[in-house]
C-alpha cells in the first residue's frame, strides 16, 4: 500500500489512486464491485470472539472465522508483514497481512491499495500479543477504490464549515460523530414507541400550505405552477393536526420537519425536526405530567439513565420536575414584576431598566417573552416547566380558567434550552378569530411573525373540535441536549450554511 508520502498535491494524490485503479483493471479485477457477502460485521466478529475468551476458552484453542468489509482508515507497513485497520459501521479491527499467507503476488498488489479503500477480508479472528484483537487475514479483495484521500491522512477532520458542507467526510475522519446521529435515532424510535404505545397515530401532513400557521414565524414563499399562486413552506403542522381531531381522531402526533425563514444559531436552523401531539379530552395539565413520562423515556433510552452532563453541567432529571409560573419566574430571576401591569410602555420600561432591549414593533406579550428569554431562561438548567403565558403571544392557546389575561401554555426548559411548547388548545371558534384578527393587527404595526388569518381552520372548529391539549418537542434541541452538543448543526445532519462564493 501506498503511503502517498511523496505526492506534494491533493490533484498528485488523485492521479495515483487513478492509475492504481487502472492497473487493478489491467490485471484483470474490478476496482468498484457490486456485491461482497459478509459473514458478519466487524462488531459481532469482534464480540463472538470476546465470548470465547470470557468463557475460558484458550486463546490458541479459540476457532472464531470471519469474512468482514470495511473502510481501511490506517496502514502500516513492516516488510514481509503489514497491519491495516479496517473499519464498518459498527466497530474497528486491524488486520494482520503476512506474505507468507497471502503470497507473494497478493501481498505485492497490496501497494494499489490506499487509506479510504473498500475492502472485503476473510480469515481468523486472534488476539495479538500487544492484545489486539485482529483478524489473520487470509485472503482480500479490492470493493471500492478510493480516489480522494480522507481528511489530513484520517487524522482528523476539525474545519467547522468543511465539517457541516461535507458531513460524509466528517462521519469517516470523526467516527464519534456516527455515534451522535445513531443517539438520535434512538431519541426518536424512544418517543415513537412511547407515543403508540398509548394509541397515539402517527400520520402526515401537508408541507405545502396555502396560508401559513400554527406558529409564530415568517414562512418560507415557494410558487407553484399549475395552480398559479404562492406556497408558504410550513412552519408548524398545528393547523392540521387539529383538523383531524375536528374530524375524529383522538390522539395522533407527527414527526417531521418544520421551516421558519428566521436568523441562523447555535439553536436555530431554517429547517428543523418537530415532534407535534394532540390529544381530546385532555388538558395543558394532564400533559405536563405526560411530557416528563414521555421526555424522561427518550432521556433514558439515549443516555441509560436520568443523570446526564450538558456542557459541563450536571442534568438531574428524576421526576417530579420543578413547575413554576412565568410571572413568579420573571420576579424571581429578572428582578421586576410585569404580572401588576398590561401597559406597554410601563412594560418596556421596566425591561429595559434591566438592560433589556425593546424594539417599537414589541408589544407587550413579546417584551415578557424577551424578558423571559434574556434573564430567565440561562438560569434554567434542571428540567423545568414555565407556565401561564400571556394572551398577546399565544393566540391559539385557551384562556386560563381563572384569569383571562393568561393562557394555559407551558413550555419545558432544559440546560438552558427550550425544549417544548404546549397548551390547552383554544376550541372557541369565536374566541379563535378575534386571536387571529388581533395578530392581523399586530401584523400591521410590523410584526412580520405574526399569524394570519386562516378561514378554513375557523370552519374547523365551527364544525366542533373536543377538549384537546396538544405538544410540540424539538427534536433537534433534545438532541443537542442528550449528545452534549453545543451547536444545533452537530445534529443536524446536513445543516443549512452561507453559499460558498
Amino acid at each position: 500500500m501506498d503511503t502517498e508520502q511523496h505526492h506534494s498535491t491533493e490533484q498528485d494524490l488523485i492521479q495515483n489512486r487513478i492509475e492504481k485503479a487502472e492497473r487493478i483493471r489491467a490485471r484483470g479485477d474490478e476496482p468498484y464491485k457490486y456485491r461482497f457477502e459478509r459473514s458478519c460485521t466487524i462488531g459481532e466478529a469482534r464480540a463472538a470472539f470476546e465470548r470465547e475468551e470470557a468463557g475460558g476458552t484458550d486463546a490458541e484453542q479459540i476457532d472464531v472465522r470471519a469474512t468482514l468489509a470495511g473502510r481501511i482508515v490506517a496502514y502500516r507497513d513492516q516488510g514481509k508483514v503489514a497491519f491495516a485497520d479496517l473499519r464498518d459501521q459498527t466497530a474497528g479491527i486491524q488486520l494482520f497481512l503476512r506474505m507468507n499467507t497471502l503470497g507473494d503476488e497478493a501481498y505485492a498488489q497490496l501497494k494499489d491499495l490506499d487509506i479510504g479503500d473498500f475492502i472485503g477480508v476473510e480469515g481468523a479472528v486472534f488476539r495479538t500479543r500487544r492484545g489486539e484483537v485482529s483478524v489473520r487475514v487470509e485472503s482480500y479483495v479490492i470493493l471500492t477504490k478510493s480516489l480522494r484521500p480522507l481528511p489530513e491522512k484520517y487524522h482528523g477532520l476539525t474545519d467547522v464549515e468543511t465539517r457541516y458542507r461535507r458531513r460524509y467526510l466528517d462521519m469517516v475522519a470523526n467516527p464519534e460523530v456516527l455515534e451522535v446521529f445513531r443517539k438520535r435515532v434512538r431519541i426518536i424510535d424512544a418517543m415513537r414507541t412511547w407515543l403508540t404505545g398509548r394509541g397515539f397515530l402517527e400520520v402526515e401532513t401537508p408541507m405545502l400550505h396555502p396560508i401559513p400557521g400554527g406558529a409564530t414565524a415568517r414562512p418560507f414563499i415557494t410558487h407553484h405552477n399549475t395552480y398559479d399562486r404562492d406556497f408558504y413552506l410550513r412552519v408548524a403542522p398545528e393547523l392540521y393536526l387539529k383538523r383531524l381531531i375536528v374530524g375524529g381522531f383522538e390522539r395522533v402526533f407527527e414527526i417531521n420537519r418544520n421551516f421558519r425563514n428566521e436568523g441562523v444559531d447555535t439553536q436555530h436552523n431554517p429547517e428543523f425536526t418537530m415532534m407535534e401531539l394532540y390529544e381530546a379530552y385532555q388538558d395543558y395539565l394532564g400533559l405536563m405530567d405526560e411530557t416528563e413520562e414521555l421526555l424522561v423515556a427518550a432521556i433514558e433510552q439515549a443516555t441509560g439513565g436520568l443523570e446526564f452532563t450538558y456542557q459541563g453541567e450536571p442534568i438531574h432529571a428524576t421526576r417530579p420536575w420543578k413547575r413554576l409560573k412565568l410571572y413568579d419566574a420573571i420576579r424571581e430571576y429578572a428582578g421586576i414584576d410585569l404580572e401588576r401591569t398590561r401597559d406597554r410602555a410601563e412594560a418596556a420600561r421596566l425591561a429595559e431598566g434591566i438592560g433589556v432591549e425593546v424594539d417599537a414593533a414589541m408589544g407587550y406579550g413579546k417584551i415578557v417573552d424577551e424578558v423571559m428569554s434574556e434573564r430567565v431562561q440561562p438560569h434554567l438548567v434542571q428540567p423545568t416547566f414555565l407556565y401561564d403565558y400571556p394572551i398577546e403571544i399565544s393566540p391559539l392557546a385557551k384562556k386560563k380558567r381563572d384569569n383571562p389575561a393568561l393562557t394555559e401554555r407551558y413550555q419545558v426548559f432544559i440546560g438552558r434550552l427550550e425544549l417544548c411548547n404546549a397548551f390547552s388548545e383554544l376550541n372557541d371558534p369565536v374566541d379563535q378569530r378575534e386571536r387571529f384578527m388581533d395578530q392581523l393587527r399586530q401584523r400591521e404595526q410590523g410584526d412580520e411573525e405574526a399569524q394570519r388569518l386562516d378561514d378554513d381552520f375557523i370552519t374547523a372548529l365551527e364544525v366542533g373540535m373536543p377538549p384537546t391539549a396538544g405538544l410540540g418537542i424539538g427534536i433537534d434541541r433534545l438532541a443537542m441536549l442528550l449528545t452534549d452538543s453545543a451547536s444545533i448543526r452537530e445534529v443536524i445532519l446536513f445543516p443549512q450554511l452561507r453559499t460558498v462564493e
